[in-house]
């Protein structure tokens, strides 16, 4: 294959009209010139320039070649740029990942901010409900970060963006309504607008649920994570979500759980950030979950602050994982 070297030997050629004037423009000798033609008439096994006594002519098979040595030329240099403005973070395509409770709240405002900043930088973005489907866009190289709850497997680099609360929704004038916290032994057969198996947090919610003895009866099932929140707010049950799932001017009443039930929101990449997704992850932790002042209210206080995201823990390994309310509670009996 032509090395891009003789592809620059022959426009300078074309455009000097000699040889001796291209080496000029490569800052190189004329003889190594020479031999970059050379080979390039080799590969192309075909004469490219004539040697007249006023210097040097293109063949129609040069002039030919030429044009597409340009866009070869440009292509290179056009590539490099990418290169450059990616590696300072100043440029090229940011491919994201993200739960799909998590768009709103946590991505929405960065991602509107790098667009009026950043003009220069793409960003594409795919939700999922399901963390081994995202986590396989990681490792597929299909997306460049993951905005996700703390994932259990080790082979990734993890990054802690901020903490959220796992709250209760219920119908306005429902008895635990009237609380100001409640447990999870209060779900003991409470009618549940629970999640499908293809929402990660259906077999999360039953794995926490299993560990206190609490069973409560499903009455509804959503893949939306959004969804669940409104449909006890319908009066079709109570819903335990993430605060997240939990929008502005919610019709029905928001409780914490007590002890106060949370999970981790981490950054994952395959590898340690490069500069472009680095400086986005320092965006994400710097802005925080967005809760909703109306929702936040209604919570018990003393919770994380949203603006303040824990420190990240040591590149490459896995933080540990988000405790639930059923964990945080054994944990403090054994104290």
């Amino acid at each position: 294959m032509a090395s891009l070297r003789a592809l620059e030997c022959l426009v300078a050629v074309a455009d000097s009209g000699s040889i001796t004037q291209a080496a000029l423009l490569l800052h190189s000798s004329q003889p190594a010139v020479s031999h970059q033609l050379a080979s390039l008439e080799r590969e192309t096994r075909t004469v490219l320039l004539r040697r007249e006594p006023r210097g040097v002519k293109l063949t129609a098979a040069g002039r030919a070649a030429v044009a597409d040595a340009r866009r070869a030329i440009e292509a290179a240099a056009s590539a490099v740029r990418s290169a450059r403005a990616a590696g300072q973070a100043a440029g090229g395509v940011l491919r994201l990942a993200c739960a799909q409770s998590l768009t709103v709240p946590l991505l929405a405002a960065v991602v509107r901010q790098w667009h009026r900043r950043h003009p220069e930088v793409a960003i594409t973005l795919r939700e999922s409900t399901a963390m081994d489907e995202a986590l396989g866009y990681v490792d597929s190289d299909e997306v460049d970060v993951a905005v996700l709850t703390a994932p259990s497997a080790g082979r990734f680099t993890v990054t802690a963006l901020a903490q959220e609360e796992i709250v209760l929704a219920v119908p306005s004038g429902h008895p635990l309504a009237e609380r100001p916290t409640v447990r999870l032994e209060d779900l003991e057969g409470a009618p549940l607008v629970h999640f499908t198996p293809d929402n990660g947090l259906s077999a999360w919610l039953d794995q926490s649920f299993a560990r206190v003895g609490v069973h409560p009866e499903t009455v509804m099932r959503t893949s939306v994570t959004a969804t669940a929140p409104q449909l006890a707010a319908a009066g079709l049950g109570v819903a335990v979500c993430p605060v997240s799932a939990v929008s502005h001017g919610f019709p029905g009443a928001v409780r914490s759980f007590s002890p106060r039930w949370v999970r981790e929101l981490v950054a994952v990449t395959s590898t340690e950030p490069d500069p472009l997704v680095a400086r986005f992850i320092g965006d994400l932790r710097k802005h925080g979950l967005s809760v909703p002042r109306d929702v936040r209210n209604q919570l018990a206080p003393g919770g994380p602050p949203d603006e303040t995201p824990p420190p990240p823990p040591p590149r490459g390994r896995t933080p540990e994982r988000a405790r639930s309310g059923p964990e945080i509670r054994q944990a403090q009996s054994a104290r």
